[in-house]
């Protein structure tokens, strides 16, 4: 272990317990984003298994609803298990935080479907869904932590990089569960049960995850403020309540984690979805791709985190926050050019306007039993399943809705909306040259390659960095609360809550683009309130820092 002296470091070889440390930390970190990401990759599956039918986007905005539920509860699991870990110490909780984790990831593979027990199913897959947040909530700070105070002063970048590779890792390994569970059975068995395989396989990783926890040992910086009685009494209050604390929280979150958090959510998971839901490409095309740039982005978590030792963290986040807000629309816009150039091309010879009342038209972000979808949300749901954009215009008559599609064979308009008005607008179209998949033969796989990595490359230069950043920015005596609070609300509510808001915002909009103003907003945003308000934090000595 290396031995601070101010801002000087002794540099020592690692010891075969911090080679554990790192091991066992991002092992049984990669174990919970594994469990957590299981259901937000099968969330648009689910929406058919937990929801009730009729209306697609209303069930897929039920399933995102229900994953961002598991978001939301993060920062109230860094609360509970924060303060444990600050009074208590790192070790044992971050113990139990992999326990619930795994517990309710495998009760996830036992429920029983909407057909079966009705609105039953979608409560209890919330509840475990919220068990599952409560304990990443407790997690990722442990971990951070507890590594950071065995790292040596000028390698905590380059050792913190390891745990956040783990969420990257853990979502490719997700992707390549299901994945290999969907080709080796047929659609309908994978839909009746494979599904539930990969939940049940987090049993065997948690019995190896909690094996190798149980051989660490404390933190020896926790251990030596722990016997000096230095340790924080009421570390909720102390971090949240007293200034300079609360102040140096806040800048966290508003000038750190959520710009790091959408460009995470929209760099990976977003992606995903709009490969998948808008340029309609096949779900073995669309996993297989992401799956290839998981692993060349990956290794690029280490290099940032090895260079925000070298050149300072802060710069580094930044720089790609502002970097993702200057490209997310043009590269989006090739997204669907490289991978669906057929359904680019209707989309710009063809122009479809629904005429409503705009009071007739419903925000669904959260729904459920209470939603109403009325015939302007039907058109609008049924349009926005073809990936298409559409304009917006005045109540047309005494009708609800009019949708007029004009495209090079000429004009159709239907009044009302119902299943004739569908089948009539869905073969004017088709015949017009909508494609109903992607044509394989068309798609360039090495362009969107190409922006996938880019996506990755600026995921890692927000992500890498962080740990180190957020455990540097705080004292000993509250590093686990104070730390763990800013990152899950940053990540928790701001990136994950993007999947939502984005599918949300394009259904209300009509335009398939519309919902990357959230992450361009949110990442300008941390760029500006960074850049201002915090400063570097790489030459700290974190066994004796205080807040000036």
């Amino acid at each position: 272990m290396a031995i601070e002296t101010g801002q000087v470091a002794v540099k020592q070889p690692l010891t075969k317990e911090e080679r554990l440390v790192i091991v066992a930390s991002s092992v049984g970190t990669v174990f919970e984003w594994y469990d957590f990401y299981l259901y937000a990759t099968l969330a648009p599956f689910f929406a058919a298994l937990f929801f009730p039918k009729g209306n697609q986007t209303a069930a897929l905005l039920s399933a995102f609803a229900a994953s961002a539920a598991g978001f939301l509860v993060r920062p109230f699991g860094a609360l509970v298990f924060g303060r444990i870990g600050d009074l208590i110490g790192r070790k044992y909780t971050f113990l139990v935080t992999i326990v619930v984790m795994g517990v309710s990831t495998f009760g996830v593979g036992l429920m029983p479907t909407f057909e079966h027990i009705g609105w039953t199913a979608p409560f209890i897959l919330v509840t475990l869904r919220l068990l599952q947040g409560l304990a990443l909530g407790g997690e990722y700070g442990g971990a951070a932590t507890y590594v950071a105070e065995h790292s040596a002063h000028d390698r905590r970048g380059y050792n913190t990089a390891w745990i956040q590779t783990t969420a990257t890792v853990g979502f490719f390994l997700s992707l390549a569960v299901i994945m290999g569970c969907r080709e080796g059975m047929t659609k309908e068995a994978f839909a009746n049960w494979g599904w539930r395989i990969p939940f049940w396989a987090s049993a065997a990783l948690l019995a190896v995850s909690v094996w190798i926890r149980l051989k660490l040992h404390e933190s020896p910086i926790f251990q030596k403020m722990k016997s000096e009685g230095k340790t924080s009494k009421a570390p909720l209050s102390d971090s949240f309540l007293k200034y300079p604390n609360n102040k140096y929280a806040l800048l966290a979150l508003l000038g750190a984690t959520a710009g790091q958090g959408v460009v995470w959510y929209t760099g990976q998971f977003y992606a995903l979805f709009f490969l998948s839901l808008y340029c309609k490409l096949d779900y073995q095309t669309t996993y297989t791709l992401i799956a290839i740039s998981l692993i060349l982005g990956t290794p690029f978590f280490i290099v940032f985190g090895w260079l925000s030792d070298k050149i300072g963290r802060l710069k580094i986040i930044l720089a790609g926050c502002l970097i993702a807000s200057l490209v997310y629309f043009p590269l989006f816009k090739a997204l669907l050019h490289y991978a669906n150039p057929e359904l680019e091309a209707f989309q710009n010879s063809s122009q479809i306007v629904v005429s409503a009342d705009p009071q007739d038209e419903n925000f669904n972000l959260f729904a459920g039993p209470w939603s109403k979808f009325n015939p302007v949300d039907r058109a609008n749901d049924f349009i926005g399943k073809q990936g298409l954009n559409f304009t917006k215009a005045p109540k047309d008559g005494d009708k609800p809705v009019v949708v007029t599609v004009t495209t090079k064979l000429g004009t159709t308009r239907v009044e009302g909306w119902g299943k004739d008005q569908e089948a009539t607008l869905k073969k004017a179209m088709t015949d017009a040259g909508l494609p109903q998949a992607a044509n394989k033969d068309k798609i360039n796989y090495f362009m969107i390659e190409v922006i996938l990595f880019v996506f990755l490359i600026l995921v890692t230069m927000v992500y890498g960095p962080i740990a180190a950043f957020l455990v540097e920015l705080f004292p000993t005596n509250i590093r686990y609360t104070s730390m763990s609070l800013p990152y899950h609300i940053g990540n928790g509510w701001f990136g994950g809550m993007l999947p939502l808001f984005a599918t949300a915002i394009v259904a209300a909009k009509g335009n398939i683009y519309y919902g990357l103003w959230y992450p361009v907003i949110v990442a300008t945003m941390t760029f500006v309130i960074g850049g201002l308000f915090l400063k570097e934090t790489k030459d700290r000595d974190i066994s004796t820092y205080q807040h000036e």
